[in-house]
């Protein structure tokens, strides 16, 4: 099974996390790492596995590099069917809207059909968990959760 890491970052913390997820898993699977800003909603695939990090900025909103996948999912409103995914968000639990960048990427993809999996994962920067690690033993759960071989 194909595994593509998507993230969503305004300060470069969901890349850095997205990127070392992917370096766990590059030992024992195939895997693609991109940026939201970069992926074509249109491109998703119901024979891969989507992994998807993103941060929240403000008062809840999207971080900058997910809007454009936001503002090209909003037009093509794709038909995800089949398309399996699961989130992993990251937030202040010290503001309001803890974790909210993630939710709406979340809402979006199930709105049109998408199916998430495994646990919803969250660091909380308020925290003193590591984030890399922390998404590197969710990431690991959703694979086994999926049955996804090594």
């Amino acid at each position: 099974m194909n595994i593509h890491i998507l993230y969503g970052t305004e300060s470069g913390n969901a890349e850095l996390v997205a990127s070392d997820v992917s370096d766990e898993l590059e030992g024992s699977h195939a895997v693609d790492l991109d940026d939201l800003g970069d992926f074509d909603p249109s491109d998703f695939d119901d024979s891969t596995l989507y992994l998807i990090v993103c941060s929240t900025h403000g008062e809840g909103e999207l971080p900058q590099s997910a809007r454009p996948f936001a503002d090209a999912f909003a037009d093509l409103q794709p038909d995800l069917a089949g398309v399996r995914y699961a989130i992993f968000g990251l937030g202040d639990s010290t503001y309001a809207n803890y974790s909210r960048g993630s939710e709406h990427i979340d809402e979006m993809l199930t709105s049109r059909g998408a199916t998430r999996v495994g646990d919803y994962g969250r660091h909380d920067a308020a925290g003193h968990r590591d984030a890399s690690q922390l998404a590197s033993e969710w990431a690991a759960g959703v694979l086994t959760a999926e049955a996804v071989p090594a």
